[in-house]
């Protein structure tokens, strides 16, 4: 067994020699605009020094918020260890940005499942959600993966004020939107209702090509610090960039109004979000070549994978579909028992809070729910995709890749080739 899952690896490597090349350029790219970045703002030892209580003046903070401003070409932003998570910046984002009678358009339909509860749709909506105070919500789906411009001019209301797009596909079997993809929305937005602003949920993505969403006109763009940007050292925290006056209303509804980007202290170091940021082109190049080598794996194994082999990324999560609630369950052990930590336990599906069916996740990370570590979970529902993203090295998702193929040949799920 253990021959026949190398020479399938072995074969996938041979065939990725050029997409694995392009994406080590990428990283070059991206990492001299960040040396140059760290170089501009003469960061030094004395950024990494904590601060307590009020943190007014913290220099490693707003040193570090200029650095994110400048890398995605934005007036100002918020990077913070306060912000909880990627949805955190999303729900303070959509909070900052909307009063009540206020309206919120997706222009690539039903979002990421944990914001169903803070936007307040159908029955997830949560206490305190958006709708609760007022603020009226709708969407208007891809059109053939794509954003459909026309579309969404069509659904845009008087009391419209910000329209939402989303970059990954999340737990959806579409194609992730490129940054150049809401270029022509951007456009028709700042051209036929000015005063409604774009916000691109940009989780997954940063990184993974030389430009982001605000290069080519969105307004603001939001992620995670345990996802790219963070590059596996960041230990929490998220991040939002763009318009000055637009982040600082989220800054308000933060902290406090008044008081916004002024507030905030944090008695441990700043290094690993300063060293986490610079490691992150590499980071995301590991995490790519990972992605990339399990669908051509698989796709060798006669499964469907999104994105295919083939086809340029616009961010780290790669969807298979693989058949049978059965592999689903196995192929997320198999990258548990592959795992630096918790290798010993084995996920069971789970009704996970915020999520409309029980879930199997695997993520034996270093940052607990770090998605730029190896993780993979999926949904249990037909047709059963594991949504696998990050690695910190390609060694290791190539071994945990393996292990996860030798778990579902080793339970019968599926039949590996003869060496």
């Amino acid at each position: 067994m253990i021959n026949s899952i190398e020479n399938l690896i072995q074969e996938a490597e041979n065939a990725l020699r050029e997409p694995f090349a392009a994406i080590d350029r990428n990283e070059i790219v991206r990492t001299r605009q960040l040396l140059d970045l760290f170089r501009k703002h003469g960061v030094s030892y004395r950024h990494f020094s904590p601060t307590t209580g009020y943190g007014y003046d913290d220099i490693g903070r707003d040193t570090l918020e200029k650095i994110y401003a400048d890398l995605f070409h934005t007036e100002a932003a918020l990077m913070r260890p306060q912000i909880a998570s990627g949805t955190a910046a999303l729900s303070h984002t959509l909070f900052g940005l909307t009063k009540p009678g206020e309206h919120i358009l997706s222009a690539t339909g039903t979002p990421y499942d944990t914001l169903l509860g803070i936007i307040g749709i159908g029955e997830k909506a949560a206490p305190g959600s958006l709708r609760e105070f007022g603020v009226s919500y709708s969407e208007v789906p891809l059109k053939e993966g794509q954003i459909d411009v026309e579309a969404v001019e069509g659904a845009i209301r008087p009391e419209t004020t910000l329209v939402i797009a989303q970059r990954s596909r999340g737990y959806a079997w579409r194609r992730s939107l490129m940054p150049e993809d809401f270029e022509a929305l951007a456009e028709m937005i700042h051209k036929r209702h000015p005063g409604v602003l774009l916000m691109v949920d940009n989780c997954y993505g940063e990184f993974v090509r030389e430009k982001e969403p605000t290069d080519f006109g969105a307004d603001l763009c939001v992620g995670s610090l345990i996802k790219n940007p963070g590059g596996g050292l960041a230990p929490t925290g998220g991040y939002i960039v763009g318009l000055a006056e637009a982040v600082d209303r989220i800054a308000f509804h933060l902290t406090a109004p008044g008081l916004g980007r002024e507030l905030g202290s944090y008695a441990a170091s700043y290094r690993p979000f300063y060293q986490g940021l610079f490691m992150a082109p590499h980071t995301v190049a590991q995490a790519l070549k990972t992605a990339m080598l399990t669908a051509r794996v698989l796709e060798n194994l006669g499964m469907e994978a999104s994105p295919s082999s083939r086809e340029d990324r616009a961010d780290i999560i790669q969807a298979v579909r693989l058949g049978t609630a059965e592999r689903l369950v196995s192929f997320c052990q198999g990258i548990q028992t592959a795992s630096p930590i918790d290798s010993m336990a084995l996920p069971e599906p789970w009704p996970m809070p915020g999520y409309e069916d029980p879930v199997v996740m695997a993520a034996g990370t270093f940052v607990a729910g770090a998605s730029i570590e190896l993780s993979a979970d999926g949904p249990i529902r037909p047709p059963y995709t594991v949504y696998m993203q990050g690695s910190l090295t390609y060694a290791h998702g190539r071994i945990a890749l393996a292990e996860a193929l030798s778990r579902m040949a080793g339970k019968g799920d599926f039949v590996l080739p003869q060496a």
